[in-house]
């Protein structure tokens, strides 16, 4: 694929997970939510021109850098992403005006690691920089919330209404 078509894709991904994360999503608690983080981790990675042959130790530095931006982006979305049973036992989330901080403060700190792997002269393949640090990203925050999802007390059988001190009456935490 080209660099446009990729950047492109890319920023439709981006775009289309900070777009879903503001509608109430249902929280999967099986065993496969590293999946998507893993492939694209994959994909990533295996393109060539990852690192710099030029600028190797500063190429390597960079990318870890981004690794942990990408880190770092995924636990804030996920500690603050608002997440409750229903009263049927699922459990839901749905990120906060705290999420878009996170997101922007993510994205301004990937933009100056680019900036500064530009002023230091090496070349970085910013398609496998950008899936890198997405996968990172999505891998902790699923992590993180599949981990918080089991915190939740599941709902009563009786449907009983939020709030009404029945034990194990859906439970809604705060950010």
């Amino acid at each position: 694929m080209s660099g446009l078509v990729n950047a492109l894709a890319i920023f439709a991904v981006v775009v289309l997970v900070i777009v879903r994360q503001f509608r109430a999503q249902r929280i999967s608690a099986d065993k496969r939510w590293w999946v998507l983080p893993a492939v694209l981790g994959f994909i990533a990675l295996r393109e060539p021109g990852v690192i710099d042959v030029h600028h190797q130790a500063e190429a390597v530095l960079l990318l870890g850098m981004e690794l942990l931006i990408g880190l770092a982006t995924g636990a804030g979305w996920a500690w603050t992403t608002r997440i409750w049973a229903a009263p049927d036992g699922s459990v839901w989330g749905r990120g906060t005006k705290a999420s878009v901080a996170v997101w922007i403060v993510g994205i301004g700190l990937r933009v100056g690691l680019f900036g500064i792997g530009a002023l230091l002269g090496v070349h970085q393949d910013t398609t496998a920089m950008v899936l890198v640090a997405l996968a990172a990203t999505l891998l902790v925050r699923s992590g993180v919330l599949a981990w918080r999802s089991r915190s939740l007390h599941p709902a009563s059988p009786q449907g009983a209404a939020y709030g009404d001190g029945v034990p194990g009456a859906p439970w809604k935490e705060r950010v």
